[in-house]
């Protein structure tokens, strides 16, 4: 009896010392934090948790260790994954902001330091800011057994830190942002552990905390490969995207749907939805819809209301690529025809287009008579295997831009407003730069009629 009574207390103890042990909040941490959209008087910031926990940010002035701001409290929830949107609230125009992030009462320690910066507010008292915007798409992360047989197709990830090293203000994901796999597309559990596991990569984290970060999707961020409107769960789809991504807005109108916008200085930009709206690539009809005439009559009020000095549309897939390749909107003829003579009939100037998906990079440029050429920058991949373009019939490819290994775009902006000038400079996974592109407000405008 005595031999069983001291058992007992031992256990006791035991569990009580359990109890009573801290856990370290860094374990608790699954991935992030991320900066979300930043706003002139707020900004969102993401962050996911292994289990349960309660997360909050808690933000100052950089440089002024007073007066302390905080989020309010989030409890992470398994139907959820566990993720938090943590809404910094008290923030000013164009002020930076350290940060940390506090799990279950703890804060986390990282060996990089947390910074976020609020919109600037400039507009009748200062010349505009410069800034600088990182680009990329297709990030496929190998994960061996969901991973078809073979050579791997996912590469190198140190490519986000070179990213991270540029130090840019915002990034834009063009799509393909993970890959879905067969056993993850049908159902949100499967969704929920393929956005985890991509979302956790450790060369990724120090670029989530610092940079502001935006998406769209494309066809493996969405669902199957190559699928469109009729994707059985893209409800539950956009509903996951809305949960691992911090975009200001999703859908426009009435419309539900990965379409978002924002401002940023003299820029305005613009992230389109080319899965939502989407006709089956191949099928026999006359009226077949890529972005949908409702999201391009959106659009192009929008652009033609907008003061930006540039305008930037991002886009999974390619929009100016006249050859029918894959899914080019080439394939869609008859609906391209009308968004680019929209455009050209409301005389839009400050256009540039951005997209992803091909897993090959390329600057597309279209003339046109009496008007500035119209230009979309295709960015792909970050991660993924590369593909070469060179026998694909690009007749508007511009000489010594095709580049077939990992990549990554900066877009610069800096200038005064009237002598705004934009550089796109593309880097290679370790942030050598191969080629760059130097352009004036005149190369988007046309040309004056005296």
């Amino acid at each position: 009896m005595k031999i069983l009574t001291s058992v007992l207390a031992t256990f006791c103890f035991l569990i009580a010392g359990a109890q009573d042990a801290k856990i370290d909040p860094k374990d608790v941490l699954s991935s992030g934090p991320m900066l979300g959209y930043s706003a002139m008087r707020e900004v969102m910031i993401w962050a996911q948790t292994e289990q349960e926990a309660e997360v909050k940010i808690i933000y100052w002035q950089k440089g002024m260790p007073s007066p302390l701001f905080e989020t309010e409290t989030v409890t992470t929830e398994k139907q959820e994954s566990f993720t938090a949107h943590l809404l910094a609230d008290e923030v000013m125009p164009g002020i930076t902001y350290s940060y940390k992030l506090y799990i279950n009462g703890e804060s986390v320690a990282f060996d990089y330091p947390l910074e976020f910066q609020s919109a600037p507010d400039w507009a009748y008292k200062s010349e505009p800011p410069s800034f600088s915007v990182a680009v990329g798409s297709c990030v496929y992360i190998n994960d061996q057994p969901y991973d078809r047989k073979g050579e791997a197709y996912g590469q190198n990830t140190d490519i986000f830190q070179s990213i991270h090293k540029k130090d840019p203000d915002l990034m834009l994901w063009l799509g393909d942002n993970t890959y879905y796999r067969e056993a993850d597309w049908d159902t949100k559990t499967g969704m929920h552990y393929r956005n985890t596991h991509t979302r956790k990569t450790v060369d990724m984290q120090p670029l989530l905390a610092n940079t502001h970060h935006y998406a769209t999707w494309d066809d493996h961020d969405y669902g199957p490969n190559d699928h469109n409107r009729t994707f059985i769960h893209k409800a539950m789809s956009l509903e996951v995207f809305q949960r691992f991504w911090a975009n200001p807005t999703y859908g426009f109108l009435d419309e539900s749907c990965a379409v978002t916008m924002w401002s940023w200085a003299d820029v305005d930009f613009y992230m389109l939805d080319d899965r939502w709206f989407r006709s089956a690539n191949h099928i026999k009809s006359n009226e077949k819809n890529y972005f949908g005439k409702k999201q391009i009559d959106w659009l192009i009020e929008n652009l033609k209301a907008s003061r930006a000095n540039f305008k930037i549309i991002g886009n999974g897939g390619q929009v100016l690529n006249p050859a029918k390749k894959y899914e080019n909107y080439a394939n869609y003829e008859e609906e391209r025809a009308y968004f680019l003579k929209r455009l050209t009939e409301e005389n839009i100037w400050g256009l540039y287009f951005l997209s992803g998906d091909r897993h090959h990079t390329e600057l597309t440029e279209i003339p046109r008579p009496n008007n500035y050429p119209l230009r979309d920058l295709t960015v792909s991949p970050l991660t993924s295997s590369s593909h070469s373009s060179e026998d694909e019939g690009n007749v508007y490819q511009q000489d010594e831009t095709l580049v077939t290994e990992q990549n990554f775009a900066i877009l610069r902006f800096e200038g005064t407003r009237k002598e705004r000038i934009m550089h796109s400079d593309i880097f290679d996974r370790k942030g050598k730069l191969l080629w760059t592109k130097k352009y004036e407000l005149s190369d988007f405008r046309p040309p004056r009629k005296y």
